[in-house]
């Protein structure tokens, strides 16, 4: 049996947006918190395959974890694993979009709901899960670290876990925290499977 360990890490905070909907696009995030990023990387394998998401917030999260360490990476750049896209909905506040018809009770909308020239949680679950399938494929065996969003790391858990989306909506996953999926191959006769180590597990 091949044991791939998933080391699942959301990006720092982003502040410039001034609390509206950023999603998929690309604003910068804050990674002045320097004993969170030194806590992150004695949590973290040394040894491991680094990957992030083709957006800014997530190569400076993961430069930041390995600066800590005192050390340099150079990650893979995976676009499917970027955030949701929110479409028309980008630059809006919460509330604005807590107030349309379509709200969920504590996501910006239900996992099959697609906004205005966006794409749906259920559609990002689908994206994730690709890029997840190869990876542990192309890296079994190994530790991988990556440096996602947190509808990435929600659509994640929902695989591991074989969820219905809308269920893994119910998942925290904070700002630089550490949520770990093992995935074990079925080389041994029996069915692969995943494990969950932990989830949304902050540094401090």
């Amino acid at each position: 049996m091949t044991q791939t360990n998933w080391w699942w890490v959301r990006h720092a905070p982003v502040t410039e947006t001034r609390g509206r909907i950023y999603g998929s696009t690309d604003p910068n995030c804050d990674t002045n918190d320097p004993e969170s990023y030194a806590g992150l990387h004695r949590l973290l394998p040394q040894d491991a395959f680094w990957v992030t998401s083709h957006l800014k917030r997530t190569k400076q999260t993961a430069a930041a974890i390995a600066a800590a360490g005192g050390r340099t990476i150079d990650p893979a750049e995976e676009p499917d694993l970027g955030e949701q896209d929110f479409g028309d909905w980008h630059g809006m506040t919460h509330n604005e979009v807590y107030a349309l018809p379509t709200a969920h009770r504590f996501w910006l909308a239900p996992a099959t709901h697609c906004p205005p020239g966006g794409e749906s949680f259920a559609d990002l679950c689908v994206r994730v899960s690709r890029v997840i399938h190869r990876l542990t494929a192309d890296h079994a065996g190994r530790d991988i670290i990556a440096v996602a969003h947190g509808g990435t790391i929600r659509a994640a858990i929902a695989g591991a876990l074989n969820l219905d989306p809308e269920a893994a909506l119910g998942f925290a996953t904070e700002n630089i925290s550490l949520t770990r999926l093992d995935h074990f191959t079925g080389d041994d006769g029996h069915p692969e499977t995943w494990r969950v180590a932990w989830i949304n597990r902050l540094p401090k």
